[in-house]
């Protein structure tokens, strides 16, 4: 037998780059490997990298800590005291949820840490976990690396990819134990209107089925559309674990702060076990990162960049025969279908050989995401830097429809 049978199935059948050549740009020395080569990494959700972007009051606490000595040592592994009270008034201000600090928020060392955090108590063996199809890569894997079953709920391009809540009662089974929300939805860029968490909520009260609400991309929102957390809809306090990240819209991925909401009985299951499962946030992160939330008006500017650049590759990848892409509501990233010059898989070859830029592969996200790509536009710090690479892109896709004759009449 040998040493990888051993393993839980779910990780043995893992690859993480060592002994193959990986397509996932967040797996092993992919990133690595593009940049030696001279490729624009917009496949890293990454806001502005490769380029300095800290917000000055952000340097200033970070320097001051470290003169201080404090980020020598721990902090409780349940988070900072001072943190949480500023993250319970910017909950309060944004979505209306009152908030204990000291007892309905812990923080994490990163929303991908508290995703699977925030899953763990929760997963038996055989367990359900219900999860909207695209979605982000790990919402179908963790629920896998727990014991359970991930069950994949379709949405739509022709509903510009909102839920359609019949798909979520078509798939209820007896094992059903949870639905993994992420809003705003990575990687479709859709924002869900309070209409649809409604009808989402009203399935899970039925049913009896806790929710888990990704949220790191809440402060991304476009066009003054509202953003609303599950957490606030009647009912949904008592069954719905909220996980959040300082890294998308504030842009300080490095700091690796995230934080969970929760009710205070859940909550005392993560205070009981964070020691164990996630340890605790950097000392020197969490200082840092405080003055973002008693100021967080850099976030309009961001958001600004952002929008020129959805606007901007709008107008150019729907010029492209067949190319499309609907406008995004949230987020820095593009959804792009690509289906009518090959498979998502070719066309993300196709553009590091041709255009020099590197996309995320639709498949990864979902059995819907085939024939698509995510392209993230939140990277490089100036707006020509980013427009210089999609403009490659498009060419590049460009020549290829023409050599396919595509769009010639």
């Amino acid at each position: 037998m040998s040493i990888k049978e051993l393993m839980r199935p779910a990780f043995a059948q893992l690859d993480g780059g060592l002994f193959s050549v990986t397509e996932k740009a967040d797996v092993g020395d992919v990133q690595e490997r593009m940049k030696e080569m001279g490729v624009a990494m917009m496949s890293w959700a990454d806001p502005f990298m490769p380029d300095p972007s800290l917000p000055e009051s952000v340097e200033k606490a970070a320097i001051q800590a470290i003169k201080s000595g404090a980020p020598a040592h721990y902090i409780m592994p349940i988070g900072s005291p001072d943190l949480k009270t500023l993250i319970a008034k910017r909950t309060k201000e944004r979505f209306g949820i009152d908030l204990d600090p000291q007892r309905n928020i812990i923080i994490n060392p990163g929303s991908d840490v508290g995703l699977m955090f925030a899953m763990a108590p929760w997963i038996n063996p055989g367990d359900e976990v219900m999860v909207h199809d695209p979605s982000y890569g790990s919402n179908f894997l963790n629920a896998e690396l727990l014991g359970g079953v991930t069950v994949r709920v379709p949405s739509y391009e022709e509903d510009g990819w909102h839920l359609r809540i019949e798909e979520y009662e078509k798939r209820l089974t007896d094992k059903t134990k949870m639905v993994l929300l992420t809003n705003p939805n990575n990687p479709t860029g859709v924002c869900y209107t309070k209409r649809e968490l409604e009808e989402l909520a009203a399935f899970c009260i039925k049913n009896d089925l806790v929710c888990v609400a990704d949220q790191a991309f809440e402060d991304t929102v476009f066009d003054g559309a509202p953003m609303i957390s599950m957490a606030s809809i009647p009912g949904m306090w008592e069954r719905t674990v909220t996980v959040c990240s300082a890294s998308k819209g504030m842009a300080l991925s490095g700091l690796r702060v995230g934080w969970i909401y929760a009710n205070d009985v859940i909550m005392d299951v993560y205070y009981g076990s964070a020691v164990n499962m996630q340890g605790a946030t950097s000392t020197l992160g969490q200082l840092a990162v405080m003055p973002a939330f008693e100021d967080d008006s850099f976030i309009a500017d961001y958001m600004q960049k952002y929008d020129n650049r959805r606007k901007y590759a709008f107008d150019l990848f729907n010029s492209i025969p067949g190319v499309s892409m609907k406008m995004p509501e949230a987020t820095f990233c593009i959804w792009i279908n690509i289906s009518g010059l090959g498979t998502s898989t070719e066309i993300t070859k196709y553009l590091i050989e041709e255009a020099r830029v590197n996309v995320n592969d639709g498949k990864f996200y979902g059995t819907m995401g085939q024939g698509h790509l995510r392209v993230v536009t939140g990277c490089f710090w100036n707006d020509s830097d980013c427009f210089a690479a999609l403009d490659r892109m498009a060419d590049a896709l460009h020549r290829l429809a023409e050599k396919k004759h595509i769009g010639v009449r």
